[in-house]
């Protein structure tokens, strides 16, 4: 399969429309060993994009590193406050993932951590979420034709997928450095957007230069020459895996949960910019704008404050903490309205008075922008 294609049970997380969800404490990071540079055949830049949407993946499995230093304000995490789901953790700090993949349906992803470990597997239609710490294991059957919720991406070729589809005449496109990468050589493609607008500097994806799948995907902010974003493998074998490692086998003691299948949109696919859609959980969304620069905007109505509250309560032990560290964020107002400003080294998110958050890769001027119209 092409690796642009969806790979579904990579996409467990919140999206970025929940973005009162990231905040957390940021930790320094560096960019990954590399060894000296490859010499390698010269390719140009629409020789390499052509290598990685022609590529054919039919299977890997390997060990993944992803870093991430925001420059978010140290506030406590607020990750209940968007449902709770611990791997919003992966916003920050460092953290160790062991991936499979053995086609479109099947799929394993375990995040690896001091505590315990979390597995996302998926069957056919089958997805299982695993916590070691607890011993529970919830089940969903997937509709037919669908797949699981977006999220972060887990892997080098997801991240890629979602920065290419920003590759428009707003986006500089060159070859970078050769690299060398979990022991292989690899090409570097260098997206650069043009929009000042984006906080964006440069998004550098290594490129096996056999299989072309991405081995590293950086983020980088304007003004760092440290990467904000990345992960990479440090390990890969491109055989493909047993059918055993998508079965999940309960371990003894185990507490599974069955989740109805849901009824959300085929890949997890936001409404057409411009337009807004209505979620069960009471939340509206729409995008407002294209590639870099484009805003989230969701409006929260009785209902989803009420679920909002009720997670909060849950997560961070009652509504009156989650109030206190929403408080400590700074107050803005213009002729948009008023509200509170999160921003960090890549994103801005815009939390007005009247109900509205405002998310995106951009400045905060932007945001304004986009709460005025």
């Amino acid at each position: 399969m092409s690796v642009l294609k969806n790979r579904a049970v990579l996409r467990w997380l919140v999206p970025v429309t929940a973005g009162v969800a990231v905040i957390g404490g940021g930790a320094a990071v560096g960019t990954f060993a590399a060894d000296a540079d490859p010499a390698l055949p010269p390719r140009t830049a629409a020789q390499l994009l052509v290598d990685l949407q022609t590529s054919r993946l039919d299977g890997l499995s390997g060990t993944v590193v992803q870093r991430a230093d925001l420059g978010l304000p140290a506030l406590a995490n607020l990750a209940g406050l968007a449902g709770g789901n611990e791997l919003t953790t992966l916003l920050t700090g460092t953290h160790t993932l062991r991936v499979w993949y053995s086609g479109e349906e099947r799929q394993r992803v375990a995040l690896l951590d001091t505590l315990g470990e979390r597995d996302v597997i998926r069957d056919g239609r089958d997805l299982w979420v695993w916590e070691s710490r607890t011993n529970t294991a919830t089940h969903r059957t997937l509709p037919e034709g669908r797949t699981a919720p977006p999220s972060l991406p887990a892997t080098p070729a997801e991240a890629a997928d979602r920065a290419l589809a920003a590759v428009d005449p707003t986006t500089s496109v060159t070859v970078g450095r050769s690299a060398r990468v979990a022991g292989r050589d690899a090409y570097e493609l260098v997206l650069t957007p043009r929009d000042a607008d984006s906080l964006v500097h440069q998004v550098r994806i290594a490129l096996d230069a056999k299989e072309h799948v991405p081995l590293r995907f950086e983020v980088l902010a304007d003004g760092a020459d440290k990467p904000a974003f990345e992960v990479a493998f440090t390990q890969i074998d491109f055989s493909r895996p047993e059918a055993d490692q998508f079965r999940f086998n309960p371990p003894p003691g185990v507490t599974v949960k069955e989740e109805p299948a849901g009824k959300a949109a085929p890949d997890g696919k936001s409404a057409p910019d411009g337009k807004a859609g209505h979620r069960p959980d009471g939340t509206d969304v729409r995008t407002v704008g294209t590639g870099w620069t484009t805003v989230v905007v969701a409006r929260l109505d009785e209902a989803g404050l009420a679920g909002g509250a009720k997670a909060g309560r849950s997560a961070a032990g009652g509504a009156d903490q989650a109030a206190g560290l929403l408080a400590a964020l700074p107050k803005v107002s213009g002729d948009w309205g008023s509200g509170r400003l999160l921003t960090g080294n890549l994103f801005s998110v815009l939390l007005t008075d009247d109900g509205r958050v405002l998310a995106g890769l951009v400045t905060p001027e932007r945001l304004y922008q986009t709460a005025r119209s």
